[in-house]
């Protein structure tokens, strides 16, 4: 499903940062993964890149197949649209929308009706156990519904990859708890992939598999 080979990644500047030094991973279709390690060490920087958002600079990526290198901005977001779903701390909810509005969102660039994507909107809310809220805007919720939001956003289009880059870094303990135990049923029961970044070892310890970064490298990789 994501495939690195010699992965390296350099920002420039008056002193160029090479943050990630010839990585090379292989995740399976399925897997629930887990990417540690201290900030600087790269591990955000391959979720980027991944994700499309971001391009690396020598190295090879292929993402379910398709070499990703050199794409043109049309073709970056067909991508994204269709394979990948994201889940961020900072949520990146869009203020002025409601919840079922930032739900339906990922179908409004494929083409759905209106009345389809936010019959399919509600019925992803109820799923998170939101859809008695589906008219509050974000600063209405609670950091918890807002994940919850997100995640049903990322969920709507059946994305094959679930990327998520510290989704419980802003949340208490129990919210955190529930956040997990939805991206594992969605592991589990779709048969989705999802890689998880994470600070939080017992994040990391509900993943059946975690990557360890250190110096833009991996250093440990365990199941």
């Amino acid at each position: 499903m994501i495939d690195f080979k010699g992965i390296h990644k350099t920002y420039p500047g008056e002193v160029p940062l090479h943050v990630l030094k010839g990585v090379d991973l292989h995740i399976d279709e399925g897997e629930l993964v887990s990417i540690m390690g201290p900030s600087g060490s790269g591990k955000s920087t391959m979720l980027n890149i991944m994700g499309i958002l971001d391009d690396y600079d020598e190295g090879e990526y292929r993402l379910a197949g398709r070499l990703v290198k050199n794409l043109n901005e049309k073709t970056e977001a067909l991508y994204r649209n269709e394979l990948i779903g994201f889940i961020f701390q900072s949520f990146n909810l869009i203020n002025f929308k409601n919840a079922m509005e930032n739900v339906a969102v990922p179908l409004y660039y494929r083409g759905v009706k209106r009345k389809e994507r936010n019959r399919l909107a509600m019925e992803y809310l109820e799923k998170v156990g939101l859809a008695e809220h589906w008219h509050h805007l974000p600063m209405q919720l609670s950091g918890g519904q807002r994940q919850r939001v997100a995640i049903a956003r990322a969920l709507i289009s059946h994305p094959k990859i679930i990327l998520a880059d510290e989704p419980t870094g802003a949340l208490d303990s129990k919210t955190t708890q529930e956040v997990m135990d939805m991206l594992r049923e969605v592991n589990r029961k779709e048969g989705q992939t999802v890689i998880i970044v994470t600070h939080e070892q017992e994040i990391a310890n509900q993943t059946d598999r975690r990557i360890f970064f250190k110096d833009g490298v991996i250093f440990k990789d365990e199941k």
